[in-house]
């Protein structure tokens, strides 16, 4: 059990610092808003993930098959995010007041609501999940207790290294003038928009290119 701990922690801090939206999500947040809402922010990322995490365990080969015969969902998640990604971009800046995020509960379930839906709409991560799975499984026999310990650990090295990282991106606060915030939002809404033009560019690809299972064969090998 100590074995497959010491082997998911890599996992987990690997997935921590995966380029995507959420990852660049989370350190706006911290930098403007604070520790405690960004913390909020990743309890909805990784309640999505523990989603998806279930979702892949208990559909694995079938589910993944469904995947490459509906490159659909990658459209639909991807322009999601673009039109998420174009509003960032084109919204005017609002003066905002430091304290009220801090005395209003809707506010931080706002923020949970946030994290939970900008990683659920975006099905690569489902399809991270189901490689996982399908590569680890086998090495833990495929025995229930040790998955579930496996990925306990990784979530768990996910989450302390998040919190690592909205610590760090906090201290940042200081130097962060209403002009630099402005334009972290624009960065991010170019990031955003960028990630779901891939997404999108993945649903419209033939089949043949978007063979997930023989990517996950060759991992394994």
């Amino acid at each position: 059990m100590l074995d497959d701990i010491q082997a998911a922690i890599p996992l987990g801090f690997f997935l921590s610092f995966m380029i995507g939206p959420v990852f660049f999500v989370l350190l706006e947040t911290s930098a403007v808003k604070g520790f405690r809402a960004a913390l909020v922010f990743d309890l909805g990322v990784i309640l999505a993930d523990v989603l998806f995490l279930t979702v892949a365990y208990f559909s694995s080969y079938q589910l993944l098959e469904n995947l490459s015969n509906l490159p659909g969902l990658y459209i639909f998640g991807g322009v999601i995010l673009l039109v998420y990604g174009i509003i960032v971009i084109i919204k005017k800046p609002v003066k905002e007041k430091p304290t009220q995020l801090k005395s209003s509960k809707s506010a931080y379930l706002s923020l949970f609501i946030k994290g939970f839906l900008l990683n659920f709409i975006n099905i690569g991560v489902l399809v991270f999940w189901l490689g996982v799975i399908l590569v680890v499984g086998p090495s833990l026999d495929n025995n229930p207790n040790r998955i579930l310990v496996f990925f306990s650990a990784m979530l768990g090295t996910y989450f302390i290294t998040d919190i690592i990282k909205i610590l760090l991106a906090k201290q940042l606060k200081r130097y962060l003038t209403p002009k630099r915030i402005f334009l972290t939002k624009k960065i991010l809404g170019i990031i955003l928009v960028i990630c779901g033009l891939v997404l999108i560019t993945k649903g419209f690809l033939p089949k043949d290119q978007l063979n997930i299972q023989e990517g996950l064969e060759l991992l394994e090998k």
